[in-house]
């Protein structure tokens, strides 16, 4: 059967005729090279109108939706839609893919734009939130990221006149962008009076901030800046589509058919109408213009595009048309000329010459049309319709014959028979209607077998019978013309069908793949001649097969092109092409056939390039005739190095097991052992699963891997080093061309690649992020600045890095089946090969994808499976291994020829100067010529070469070779034993490392006194190994099966072997010859002991459960040890030889007496009491503590205790080897951790004299040597381990400020709600209550004899005209956030200025001057701020502001970066740290940022942030960190501090690595909350705490405390950059000799105290900062404190309020003077002009209200606790005081005549008091009937009145001093009040925003002038109206600055200032009124 190949013709895309105008705009343009560049179904589309020719660009998987073409006009962007849509950016000249751009969107890419140099690309995703992307292009980058709209997006551009400045347009939106570091920042588009709110469908950019946009009504709107300045109204007379800017101006086109020109001021020049023209029709709908000198090119809805010459205007010329509307089905072809006729749901039919590729007739029907066949004649054509009938028409005119309507429902397909006398009509009503041509069509029968609609038919070549296919995929015969079906098989079997359109069918059997039900194929077309056939299916994709093709799952070439269904296909009447159709996307495809013959020549049609993963050109089920996989490669491909628990889930899952087991006691742990173990040598090579891993470095030193252990081993000192930073195991290794740096690729859920320097073994990169499960391949380029790797994912990708950079370069998927090898090209960075399960691939870059080809092999070869790969000697050639023991040499893509090297496969080559060397699984090494045609010599490894330096013993002759390398005249061989072999050119081989082979190692036993110990493997080898410096195996043997324990006599003579099939035997021990055997179980012998003293017994234990004890001198079994319910695990013997301890698989400790057997019941406070001879054991009390928190996901293995019964070592599934302290009591002890071996460690156990411990890695096959250093005998080395991680139960101690800022939550502006609990209906949602008179149904007259309406406010500046305010610009602001922030106060200048912040603005200060200037870029808090101290960055500052999710949106927490001097924004970074970013720092070149985030995580980020990249982000801590800072002389380390928390972090590459502060052995040192850090030189790092101490690491080892360095935490210190000294500041007490700061020298040995002198009980200091000879100081207390340190002075710069809300301001009826008070109990005078407090009063309780008298005299006060004060002002002395209520008082008033005080308060009561009788201050009267608490009030100005404003959105009047309430609304209008400070009421209705849910304005006030209105609300705004403002959502200026709840807001005399107060923020800020001029 020839299907099980791919046919060896081919189909090549010769013409699309069709554009695509639905659903898509803008896509239609002119090249620079004149040619016409547009789109249709998935295939970019270049048009040359002067060769009437196309290319076509075939990159997309899916269909293009957006175009956009590059400012040079050669290169194209092109978008598409699907699950994981990419873009692509190609040359419009090749057609060729310059750059991929992927992993961003989601369901498609609706726009497209390039910036003006064309560097930059704009792109619209169509998720749900139109994500707006901006990407470098040429390095596949995305720059930036933000949500677009809710709503559709249909059009962005760059402003070519503004650089990142961006417009996007869409459903009733339009936005203005700018790009600022990674922040996209929108800007709303104010449509305002100018023109209706609506959808804009298109725009274009201008000079002078113009944007023109075309509406959807037909209006162009004209922008200016964000603003509507005018609109063009009635443009066209529907929407503008299109809009299309060039030199001589605009064109726009639209719904209405018309096209206009504009110039470049929008005055228009011309109109087009196309619907006018001889083209045009009605209907007609523009959706693409383009506008080029004298041409204009049209795209419409229906898909045309036509060519329009301007001064030719009324001829247009048609360049393409195609179908439109609806689905495409019919397709018919004319049987004796190159004509195709379609048909569609459009009503059209159209014929197609397929020679000119031009249409040549079209007409239109009445109906949709379903089908169409022309006769035999080529005279008639019949179309089938949707409604169920059918037309037949003369070809010659179009004229029809016959419309016959027989059925109901669509008729689907129709044939004519091949003699011309019948019509078939097949229908959706399942029925075939035979029809007699000559006859007139008259009906001559019917079938009716089918149950399904009918779906194919064909006829017989004597038209006798008809085939039909219908929805259920039955096949029928039938007999014509009557229409009997045929129900007997022989009967059909000889018929020769004169077409073959079926799709099921013994013939066509092949075109189903093998296992599936699917019913996707939609049409099928047998070309008998060329014995092929061509199908056309749901996805897209034709594909040519073999005809006929009779077994499931035949072989195929595909094409891909169409985007969704393809709905018919046809071969010509000739057979030259293969015409198909379009379902969806409209399009007919022709497609030229070239047969075999024609192949050869035709070789540059080689395979297509693709992105599409669908588009191999063979298809994917096996190929039956490959010979079968070499067993080795066929055990490789089945690993998947799936973990059940990967390392990185460990901290979560402890942190789950953690929760579960909070409610367990814990009892006080055991410390971590002081011993520890360094890994000394490793046994062991990965050879049976990886190949080419092995190398020299520069030195001569061999490096490879094993286990998760890279090794640099010393050949002539025999020693190793190694590298540790993997914590699973290494799959694969390369060697830099350097030969110094090393990349391993490891095992894990997101598993990385390590570049690390084999000198230092330090890690210089981690490359994460973009692999699954592991990397299996890796490859440096040859300049060694980047590196490839790939990944065992199901598609196996391949990304490319900048591995210095950390940065994914280009990424793409690689191949179903596994992938061995990956090669960069030496000559082309840009290239690479990859190479593996039948797969071969030529790779190039295209900026973020990789463009892959399949190796062409042609008729030279098989597909082979490939095993390694080397590039030749010059760019073009390539040289591949196979697994038959072929060398493939290829050129280009193609193979050239293959040439036998080995027998069996060929497992690793490796490119020398001149030639090659190969190895193979024959275990020979070939050297070959530079072009293998001759091998130059062989070496064979065998034993009889092996030389005497050798250090160990071959197992077996020829072992398979996996890896060579060449240098120092040597060869390396790695082999799958695990062997590595030096080969010396003469010949003689030594061997240099060796471990077990493949099988699992359990095994393990050390001699009673020498330094020698035994394995035992799954490979049959017993080994003897020498743990003395010689390293190296001294004895094998082979075992007739697997062993899984062993174990020395006493006297280490004999050694006793348990084997997998239940026996054992002894040996020995010089020897290993056999002494005795036994074979008493069935099942694996799991532990085998000898009794200590003589060994007299030996105790074998076994998997059945048994421990059996035999007497060794007479070889007899004298008992065996019953009632085990599992298998056994692990026994040990007691001193005396008489006990046997014994574990179990169900986790049973047993004990059992000896010889005999007996079970003991030993209670479990005993056990530990009796002396056991050895400890092996993972059960009872004495090793609780070694289970970890996660026991139920990981087992203990193995255990073993040293001799002197101190330290316990285990080891664990996870490949963890622990060391405890003995005995681990109590649950999860603390121990110290050790990673090197990948999985499960199987044994561990001590040497004779504890010096060692060994252990061994049961699938890793290593044994690994650890040497013991005791506690005091080890240098201060930075220990490998990992303290125990579960971290200390201990708190980390306990402070009030230090609880407040953990605890606090940073809540967003746009979700704040209400500060007073208010309730009741919003003023601006309340009915109006009708008046009086319309009560009473009475009409006024219009002109009212009455006097005029009084004033609604007196004015005090009468006289002077009134002049309105019209802006208000910040001044001042008295207030710091010292409360929950830190490290925030900084000199710059050289200390002339000081910068800080609050609420969210940040503010520079002069020293000298007091003048502030403000950054007011944030929208929200600004939690933490830092300068940059590189002198190159002079003056640059970073703020971090909190933020809600980090969505990338415009509330997302985000850093600024600023210039403090001229506050330019110079980035913006949106983070990924969730509610707000809490700490940020400047690397030691100022070009890096660190910011830590408020997110669960404490997530770490690290920047580039000039250029807005993100360079590296991890998860920090699960508690709050509270500072992080990079070391001062570094870019790549920094230290983080917080809750019980200090990490010492570096920079590798994209990767943060980082470990925990080591409190080692310092006496009773704990883990404490740590609050600031400072560093010193020489490494050492200092970090204050919570308890007042400082600790000092060098390194990461606390080397010692500083106790009590303060009283309290120490909250901040600062490290000098100029000399060193450090200063701290803490919370303390002020003593003579203590202070709240001190200054330290380098090392933090003596200290200089300074005291604030700022008469507080104790000082909490939160921030410090060191300038020339001063110190400044923030404090908790919002004080800014400058201290001189010659004479220690203090000076105060900046106060503020302690603690807010600042409820109580009160303005100077006079002066520039105001009062304020709040709830940290202190009323404040504060005066403007000299920008100061000056003075301040404690109260002692919380104030609420303050208010001056009306001559300035006397103030009142209003406190918390229902009590009020008057004040002198003159002597700040009690006039007098009075508490007649219990709760606060909310506000308090003096009348204008001075007489009376009224006091509001929450207790809904107003009191009033008559200042006439004396400070007694009885009250006279009160107001009855207050709804709710009182907020506001206000006297009328003749002081009779009272308004009052109350907590359920009512405002009340009252009469004063009677307290009546006023309810005439008439008498109310006439009132004139003094002043206006009340929310509600009619006046003011227009204050009442649309968005106050939850939100509310909590004050106002109007200006003494009486015509402005400022207010404050909940969100933080201060808003400025015109007074009064009766309509509702009146107009406003807002002014941003204040946290969460404006408290208050007054105007100061003269209307000169705004003072508002902040309720977060504690903060006052005094705006100054900006009044227009007159």
């Amino acid at each position: 059967m020839a299907a099980r190949s791919a046919p060896s013709c081919h189909l090549r895309l010769e013409w699309v005729y069709g554009y695509r105008g639905h659903q898509c705009r803008n896509n239609l343009f002119y090249t620079a090279a004149k040619e016409i560049v547009y789109f249709v179904a998935g295939v970019g589309v270049v048009y040359s109108p002067r060769e009437h020719r196309q290319k076509f660009y075939r990159g997309h998987s899916d269909d293009i939706i957006s175009l956009a073409l590059h400012p040079e006009r050669v290169l194209v962007a092109t978008g598409q839609v699907g699950k994981e849509p990419y873009i692509c950016v190609w040359d419009s000249y090749t057609v060729q893919t310059i750059s991929v751009l992927k992993d961003v969107h989601t369901h498609g890419i609706a726009c497209l734009a390039f910036d003006l140099d064309g560097q930059r690309l704009v792109s619209v995703g169509l998720d749900s939130k139109n994500a707006v992307c901006v990407w470098d292009w040429k390095r596949g980058k995305m720059l930036s990221m933000a949500p677009g709209h809710t709503d559709r997006i249909f059009d962005i551009s760059w402003d070519l006149y503004q650089p990142n400045k961006l417009v996007s347009c869409g459903v009733k939106h339009i936005k203005f962008w700018s790009l600022c570091g990674n922040a996209l920042t929108p800007k709303r588009g104010v449509f305002g009076k100018t023109g209706d709110l609506q959808t804009i469908l298109c725009l274009a950019c201008a000079r002078d901030e113009l944007t023109y946009s075309g509406a959807l009504n037909g209006d162009i709107y004209v922008w200016k800046g964000i603003n509507l300045i005018r609109t063009i109204q009635g443009a066209h007379t529907a929407g503008i589509f299109s809009m299309n800017a060039c030199e001589e101006g605009f064109a726009t086109g639209g719904r209405d058919g018309c096209i206009r020109l504009w110039d470049l001021t929008f005055k228009p020049i011309t109109v087009i109408d196309l619907r006018e023209t001889d083209q045009g029709y009605k209907g007609l709908s523009v959706r693409s213009v383009c506008w080029r000198g004298d041409h204009i090119l049209v795209g419409t809805q229906d898909s045309e595009i036509f060519e329009i010459v301007v001064h030719e205007r009324k001829k247009p010329f048609l360049i393409m048309q195609g179908h439109c509307e609806g689905e495409l089905w019919a397709l018919a072809i004319h049987p004796t000329k190159p004509l195709a006729v379609t048909g569609s749901d459009d009503r059209s039919v159209r014929i197609w010459s397929l020679v000119d590729h031009a249409l040549i007739a079209r007409c239109n029907m009445e109906e949709p049309i379903r089908c169409a066949a022309v006769n035999v004649d080529g005279i008639h054509l019949a179309l089938g319709m949707k409604d169920g009938s059918f037309t037949v028409l003369r070809v010659r005119d179009m004229t029809e014959v016959v419309h016959i309507k027989d059925r109901k429902e669509a008729i689907h397909e129709l044939k004519y028979s091949p003699d011309g006398t019948y019509l078939a009509v097949g229908c959706n009503d399942s029925s075939v209607d035979i029809y007699g041509v000559a006859q007139r069509y008259k009906k001559m029968g019917e079938c009716v077998g089918s149950l399904s609609f009918i779906t194919h038919l064909d006829w017989s070549s004597d038209s006798r019978y008809l085939q039909t296919n219908d929805g259920n995929g039955k096949r029928l015969f039938y007999r014509m013309p009557g229409g009997k079906e045929v129900s007997n098989k022989e009967e059909t079997k000889g018929v020769h069908w004169a077409s073959w359109t079926c799709v099921s069918g013994l013939e066509v059997n092949g075109i189903w793949p093998k296992y599936s039900e699917i019913n996707d194929i939609n049409s099928v077309d047998g070309n008998y001649i060329g014995q092929v056939l061509v199908t056309a299916d749901d996805y897209g994709i034709v594909k040519l097969f073999r005809y006929p093709c009779l077994r499931k799952g035949a072989k195929f070439r595909k094409y891909i092109g169409h985007s969704a269904h393809v709905t018919n296909v046809r071969w010509s009447h000739d057979h030259q092409w293969v015409i198909s159709i379009g379902g969806a996307d409209h399009a007919v495809f022709q497609w030229r056939f070239i047969p075999e013959r024609k192949l050869k020549d035709a070789l540059h049609i080689a395979p297509q390039e693709s992105l599409a993963d669908s588009n191999s050109d063979e298809s994917d089920s096996d190929l039956s005739d490959v010979p079968e996989l070499d067993s080795e490669i066929e055990q490789e491909t089945q690993l998947t190095y799936r973990r059940q628990v990967y390392k990185e889930d460990l901290p979560q899952l402890k942190e789950q097991y953690k929760e579960k087991q909070k409610s367990g006691t814990s009892k006080r742990r055991e410390r971590a052992p002081g011993n520890s173990i360094r890994l000394h040598f490793v046994h062991g090579y990965r050879g049976y699963d990886c190949r080419s891993n092995l190398f020299y470095t520069q030195i001569g030193e061999i490096v490879y891997h094993v286990a998760a252990v890279g090794v640099i081993y010393n050949r002539q000192q025999n020693t190793q080093r190694f590298y540790l930073g993997h914590d699973d195991d290494i799959l694969c290794l390369a060697i830099h061309p350097s030969k110094d740096y090393v990349a391993t690729g490891q095992v894990g859920r997101d598993p990385s690649v390590h570049i690390w320097d084999t000198e230092t073994i330090k890690p210089l990169s981690i490359l994460k992020g973009y692999h699954q499960y592991g990397v299996c391949a890796v490859d440096f380029s040859a300049d060694g600045k980047r590196l490839a790797s790939v990944g065992i994912d199901e598609s196996h990708t391949v990304v490319l890095w900048d591995w210095k950079k950390g940065e994914k370069l280009s990424i793409a998927r690689g191949s179903k089946d596994k992938i061995f090898v990956v090669k960069m090209n030496p000559y082309v960075p840009d290239k690479l090969i990859t190479a593996g399960i039948k797969h071969m691939k030529f790779w190039r870059r295209a900026g973020g994808g990789l463009v892959g080809r399949k190796g062409y092999i042609g008729t030279l070869g098989k597909n082979e499976t490939m095993m390694c790969a080397v590039y030749g000697w010059t760019e073009e050639m390539a040289f591949t291994g196979t697994s038959t023991g072929d060398v493939c040499i290829w050129r280009d893509i193609f193979l050239v020829k293959t040439v036998k090297a080995h027998d069996g496969p060929v497992f690793s080559m490796h490119a020398l100067e001149k030639g090659f060397v190969t190895g193979g699984k024959d275990g020979v090494v070939a050297l070959w010529d530079d072009c293998f045609e001759r091998c130059l010599k062989t070496y064979a490894i065998k034993r009889a070469a092996l030389a005497p330096g050798s250090k160990g013993l071959l197992l077996e002759d020829n072992p398979s070779i996996r890896a060579i390398s060449l240098g120092h005249g040597h060869i390396l061989v790695g082999t799958k034993n695990g062997e590595i072999l030096e080969v010396d050119k003469s010949g003689p081989i030594t061997l240099l490392v060796q471990g077990h082979m493949e099988g699992e190692v359990w095994g393990l036993a050390t001699h009673p006194y020498l330094p020698i110990c035994a394995t035992v493997s799954d490979d049959k080898t017993l080994r003897i190994w020498d743990l003395s410096p010689s390293h190296c195996m001294l004895a094998v043997r082979k075992l007739k099966k697997g062993g899984r324990c062993c174990c020395f006599s006493p006297d280490g003579k004999a050694l006793a072997v348990g084997l997998c099939d239940g026996s054992f035997l002894m040996a020995n021990a010089d020897t290993l010859e056999d002494l005795v055997s036994f074979h008493h179980r069935k099942d694996i012998i799991s532990d085998i002991r000898f009794s200590p003293g003589s060994g007299k017994y030996l105790a074998v234990a076994s998997h059945d459960s048994f421990v059996d004890i035999y007497n060794v001198m007479s070889s007899k079994r004298v008992g065996i040890c019953k009632g085990a319910t599992s298998y056994i695990t692990h026994i040990d013997w007691d001193i005396r030889g008489k006990l046997l301890q014994v574990n179990t698989g169900a986790k049973e400790q047993l004990f059992f007496e000896a010889p005999r057997g007996k079970r003991q019941t030993i209670p479990r406070m005993e056990v530990e009491k009796i002396g056991w001879a050895s400890w092996t054991s993972v059960l009872g009390l004495c090793c609780e503590g070694i289970w970890p928190v996660i026991g139920e996901v990981t087992d203990v293995t193995a255990s073993c205790l040293t001799h002197d019964k101190m330290v316990l070592a285990t080891g664990d599934d996870l490949g963890f080897v622990k060391l405890f302290r003995y005995p681990a009591k109590g649950k999860c002890g603390k121990f110290k951790r050790y990673v090197a071996h990948s999985t499960q460690v199987t044994n561990v156990r001590w040497t004779c004299d504890d010096s060692t411990l060994v252990t061994l890695g049961g699938a890793d096959m290593s044994l690994m040597v650890w040497t013991n250093e005791m506690e005091g005998s080890r240098e201060k080395r930075p220990c490998d381990s990992e303290e125990s991680d579960t971290g200390s139960e201990e708190d980390g101690g306990y402070d009030s400020d230090v609880t407040r800022e953990n605890e606090i939550s940073y809540t967003i502006r746009a979700l704040s709600t209400n500060i007073r609990p208010m309730f009741g209906i919003k003023p601006h949602l309340q009915q109006k209550e009708p008046s009086m008179d319309e009560r009473q149904g009475i009409v006024r007259p219009p002109v009212s004899r009455a006097p005029p309406q009084p004033e609604k406010l007196q004015t005090n500046n009468v006289g002077k005209k009134k002049r309105p305010i019209e802006d208000l610009m910040l001044e001042l602001v008295f207030g710091y956030r010292g409360r929950d922030c830190r490290n925030n106060v900084h000199y710059l200048n050289d200390g002339d200025d000081i910068i800080y912040h609050t609420a969210s603005i940040g503010i520079l200060h002069n020293v000298a001057t007091g003048i502030q200037s403000f950054y007011q870029e944030h929208n929200d808090d600004i939690l933490c701020l830092t300068v940059n101290q590189h002198p190159k960055f002079v003056n640059i500052v970073a703020t971090g502001q909190v933020g809600d999710s980090a969505d990338m949106s415009p509330t997302a927490p985000s850093v600024h970066i600023w210039d403090a001097v001229n506050k330019q924004t110079l980035a913006i970074l949106r983070c990924y740290h969730s509610k707000g970013v809490c700490s940020v720092s400047f690397s030691a070149t100022g070009k890096l940022l660190l910011s830590v985030g408020l997110d669960p995580e404490h997530t770490v980020t690290i920047w580039r942030w000039q250029e807005g990249a993100k360079i590296a982000s991890k998860a920090g801590h699960n508690q709050r960190i509270f500072v992080a800072e990079f070391r001062p002389d570094s870019d790549s380390q920094f230290v983080s501090v917080g809750v019980k928390h200090v990490k010492f972090w570096t920079l590798a590459g994209r990767a943060l690595l980082s470990k925990k502060g080591l409190l080692s052995s310092l006496a009773d040192a704990r883990m404490q909350t740590m609050l600031a850090v400072a560093f010193g030189a020489n490494n050492l790092t200092f970090t204050g705490t919570i308890s007042g101490d400082v600790c000092v690491w060098k390194d990461h080892i606390l080397c010692r405390v500083v106790a009590r360095a303060h009283n309290g935490p120490v909250f901040a210190m600062y490290t000098t950059l100029r000399d060193g000294l450090i200063v701290t500041g803490g919370k303390e007490r002020p003593s003579k000799e203590g202070g709240a700061v001190k200054l330290w020298d380098q090392e933090l040995r003596r200290c200089r105290a300074f005291r604030l002198e700022t008469g507080q009980i104790t000082d909490c200091v939160r921030s410090v900062c060191r300038g020339r000879g001063k110190i400044l100081v923030g404090t908790r207390n919002a004080e800014i404190i400058e201290v001189g340190e010659k004479n220690a002075a203090c000076n105060i710069l900046v106060n503020g309020h302690v603690d807010g809300p600042i409820w109580g301001l009160a303005t100077h009826p006079s002066r520039d003077f105001f009062l304020s008070a709040a709830e940290d109990g202190t009323v404040r005078l504060w005066d403007i002009a000299d920008k100061k407090m000056l003075n301040k009063v404690n109260l002692g309780h919380a104030a609420r209200t303050v208010c001056y008298s009306p001559e300035g005299d006397m103030v009142a006060i209003g406190m918390k606790n229902g009590e009020f004060i008057i004040l002198l002002v003159s002597s700040l002395k009690i006039w007098g005081k009075k508490r007649d209520r219990r709760c606060a008082i909310h506000d308090i008033r003096f009348s204008p005549d001075c007489r009376f005080l009224a006091v509001g308060s929450s207790e809904n009561s107003v009191d009033f008091y008559d200042l006439s009788l004396g400070p007694t201050l009885n009250r006279t009267s009160y107001c009855k009937d207050i709804p709710s608490f009182v907020i506001q009030m206000d006297f009328s100005a003749d002081s009779r009145y009272l308004q009052v404003s109350t907590g359920c959105y009512k405002r009340h009047v009252y009469e004063v001093p009677s307290g009546r309430h006023l309810t005439d609304q008439a008498a109310i209008d006439r009132i004139t009040w003094a002043t206006w400070t009340s929310i509600l009421g009619s006046e003011v209705m227009g204050i009442w925003s649309r968005h106050a849910e939850k939100a509310d304005v909590t004050c106002a006030c109007v200006s003494h002038s009486g015509i402005s209105l400022v207010t404050g609300d909940d969100f933080g705004m201060v808003k400025l109206f015109d007074f009064p403002c009766p309509e509702k959502f009146a107009k406003h200026k807002r002014f941003l600055g204040h946290s969460p709840h404006v408290t208050n807001i007054r105007f100061t005399s003269g209307d000169r200032h705004v003072i508002s107060a902040g309720g977060d923020d504690c903060s006052l800020f005094v705006w100054k009124c900006v009044h227009t001029p007159h």
